[in-house]
């Protein structure tokens, strides 16, 4: 039977919920190149993650219009 060391609690709720914010922001972050990460906060609880990305185009050498 395996004892349990009296330093380590179990995860709390709050832990758990900062846990996955912090798993979402990262998975928002993954292959982003251009653009923007925001984590909307109410009363000190992350509830919500945008992500905005940017494509950038390449610039065309030469002819065509401006």
């Amino acid at each position: 039977m395996e004892k349990l060391r009296e330093d380590v609690r179990p995860p709390t709720p709050a832990l758990e919920r900062g846990q996955e914010a912090l798993d979402r922001i990262h998975a928002a972050l993954r292959g982003l190149r251009y653009g923007t990460v925001t984590a909307v906060v109410q009363d000190g609880v992350v509830v919500q993650v945008e992500r905005t990305e940017k494509i950038r185009l390449e610039k065309r050498v030469g002819g065509g219009a401006p």
